[in-house]
């Protein structure tokens, strides 16, 4: 063994330009989406905050206010519901996860027609059995939380009207000029979650459409943030090589 061999060793700081340049780019694409994330969950916490400030509250539904009244607003409004042209939304799990329909039928009042949601059913033996989603169509004042319309991921364009088609109707995610087509009559935008403890209706189990709640886009955050962290301590780590003491 030379001498030289049993010099000690030392590490010396030479960082690669690739290694450098990929390192920049990992750590800015994990800020990004860990700064998306904490957004996402700014968005899920305001509408929480909408839905818990709006149901404080109950208006009634003018023809002054029906075309502006926020989302989660609670409301009552009087009419009658038509139940000769009801409709099925398709897509639609309960509350439990379940395949179902939610039963969307026609309301008449003073301001306009309005659509409201009467609730979720469970799929019958096969598609072509509909549930049975008669109603009457007695004058009464009914209560609810004013939604949107449910909405796809990814909307596609809509179907044309075949006016052969017997009501009920089955239609997944329509959008709201869809369904003037459909009905033939002008609506209020959007529809109304008909309470659970008005008569008429199926499972109603209502609450601000999250998806994620705001703690779990803030989970999902702190996990960006530590890959960019690792990142950068990869980085230094891989950049020190070991070199003899000898060495120029």
């Amino acid at each position: 063994m030379s001498a030289t061999d049993t010099k000690p060793k030392t590490r010396v700081w030479r960082p690669s330009m690739f290694g450098a340049a990929l390192t920049v780019f990992g750590v800015a694409f994990f800020l990004w989406l860990g700064f998306w994330q904490l957004g996402r969950a700014d968005q899920k916490q305001a509408l929480l905050d909408q839905y818990a400030t709006a149901q404080q509250t109950q208006v009634e539904i003018t023809p002054q206010n029906a075309a502006s009244l926020p989302r989660y607003q609670r409301a009552e409004v009087s009419g009658r519901f038509d139940p000769a042209h009801q409709i099925l939304l398709d897509n639609m799990p309960s509350h439990a996860g379940q395949p179902g329909y939610r039963v969307v039928t026609p309301f008449e009042t003073a301001a306009g027609w309005l659509l409201v949601d009467r609730g979720w059913l469970p799929l019958g033996g096969s598609r072509s059995q509909l549930p049975d989603i008669q109603v009457g169509n007695d004058q009464r004042t009914i209560t609810g939380t004013v939604d949107e319309l449910p909405r796809a991921g990814i909307e596609l364009k809509a179907p044309s009207v075949d006016a052969s088609v017997p009501w009920p109707r089955v239609l997944s995610f329509p959008q709201q000029a869809a369904l003037e087509q459909q009905l033939g009559q002008k609506l209020i935008p959007g529809l109304l979650l008909l309470d659970a403890s008005q008569p008429d209706g199926y499972e109603r189990i209502w609450e601000a459409h999250l998806g994620f709640r705001p703690e779990r886009h803030v989970g999902y955050a702190v996990q960006w943030f530590a890959f960019a962290a690792a990142a950068v301590i990869l980085f230094v780590i891989t950049s020190f090589r070991t070199k003899k003491a000898t060495d120029e």
